[in-house]
């Protein structure tokens, strides 16, 4: 795998566009294949978080986004608090309850 992404790097290209796109892969070199340095540690794409993240798309869409950032700030709070708790196998509402009384 490492050969090819060394051939890959190689390749001598006049296009603009793929020189830039060859600059990015190397400079990127060291965390391209890190899925497989921890297999089923770290994923291959971002798919999970893209979903963690459309919860609160939906809301900022659905609202015309907050008016203040205060609000913004308490829905990123909550949602982060929320997503932590479940990842940790712990009650999200108990978390909040913690995180509140504290």
């Amino acid at each position: 795998m490492l050969r090819d992404l060394d051939a890959i790097l190689g390749t001598a290209t006049h296009c603009e566009l793929a020189h830039e796109l060859l600059g990015q892969i190397r400079r990127a070199r060291d965390q391209l294949l890190t899925f497989c340095d921890f297999p089923g540690k770290v994923a291959a794409t971002n798919n999970v978080s893209e979903r963690a993240l459309r919860p609160s798309v939906i809301q900022r869409k659905v609202t015309n986004g907050y008016r203040a950032k205060w609000a913004a700030d308490a829905e990123a709070d909550l949602r982060t608090t929320v997503d932590t708790a479940r990842l940790s196998g712990a009650n999200p509402f108990q978390t909040i309850l913690g995180a509140v009384s504290a």
